[in-house]
């Protein structure tokens, strides 16, 4: 399991089954969405107008956890995404994506 979200160096906490888990925008973590998503800017882009799909959302958010522990995959981060919903979701996208622009 990794440390307590630490807000100071840009991390978040987010819930998946039942397990806390730190959502860390590392360099290598961002490039990996990157790749996967496209540019970075783009995404904030996107973000920004409403554009967001929820598979974009929960593929930042994979690439950003800090450890994957046993039992959490992509699909069950993406389950705790909805049964969270959106409105507790938002916070820490919009924190992520902040990290992205201003850096810590």
């Amino acid at each position: 399991m990794s440390a307590p979200a630490n807000p100071v160096r840009g991390e978040a906490a987010l819930t998946v089954a039942g397990t806390p888990l730190t959502l860390r925008p590392s360099f290598a973590a961002l490039v990996a969405a990157e790749q996967e998503l496209g540019p970075l800017f783009e995404l904030i882009e996107r973000a920004g107008a409403g554009k967001l799909s929820l598979g974009e959302v929960a593929a930042l958010f994979w690439h950003c956890l800090a450890d994957r522990p046993d039992g959490v995959d992509r699909a069950t981060l993406g389950e705790a995404l909805v049964e969270a919903g959106l409105a507790a979701v938002t916070p820490l996208l919009r924190g992520l994506l902040a990290q992205v622009l201003k850096g810590r």
